[in-house]
């Protein structure tokens, strides 16, 4: 009898990740997003809180798919040991750029596979990002755009703040949200074939 292909589970409801795993020829079967509280523990570095959300998120997920393979991922802005918000506001947006003008910040994005027979892999990709001193004018304009609401660090370097961005050093699907060359190898380090 053949083998069913395997199932595949983005644990995110990240319209970005999505998009990303579909550039990549990568079609989940499930997009099944984890509900975990996202907040960091007492004295936790960023490192820590992407790398430990992403793995809380596909263990989470797991649970409720135990014959397939779940991929769970984090995304955190930092500047220093400062975790930057993922902006629910335009305040929150204007702040995080406002920080974030003129200076570099990493992003640190946490992955983390789960597959069948609770096989795990994770890895953290850290990129480099470096803003243009930013006017008020700049901020304004982005602001009206709406674009910053609901991103880590209250933008998405795939829109109109690419524009801000100077230098970028790491992987830039990683700063959007899916580090593409690394999940891929953790999914085939795991056995996952595409179908």
């Amino acid at each position: 009898m053949p083998q069913s292909p395997p199932r595949l589970v983005l644990a995110s409801a990240s319209p970005r990740r999505l998009e990303l795993l579909r550039q990549i020829g990568l079609e989940p079967n499930e997009v099944d997003a984890a509900d975990v509280d996202e907040s960091p523990l007492k004295d936790e570095t960023p490192r820590r809180l992407a790398q430990r959300l992403a793995i809380d998120k596909a263990v989470a997920v797991a649970t409720r798919h135990g014959e397939s393979y779940v991929l769970a991922a984090d995304t955190v802005v930092a500047l220093g040991r400062r975790v930057l918000p993922k902006a629910a506001s335009a305040d929150e947006v204007g702040a995080c750029l406002k920080l974030l003008s003129g200076r570099a910040h990493r992003v640190l994005t946490g992955l983390c596979v789960i597959a069948p027979g609770a096989r795990r892999a994770q890895r953290l990709v850290e990129s480099r990002v470096h803003f243009k001193r930013l006017t008020p004018a700049d901020i304004e304009r982005y602001l009206s755009s709406g674009e910053g609401l609901g991103k880590a660090g209250g933008y998405g370097v795939q829109g109109r703040a690419g524009a801000f961005v100077t230098t970028l050093q790491g992987s830039y699907s990683g700063v959007v949200g899916l580090p593409l060359y690394e999940t891929a190898n953790l999914l085939g380090g795991l056995g996952y074939r595409a179908p």
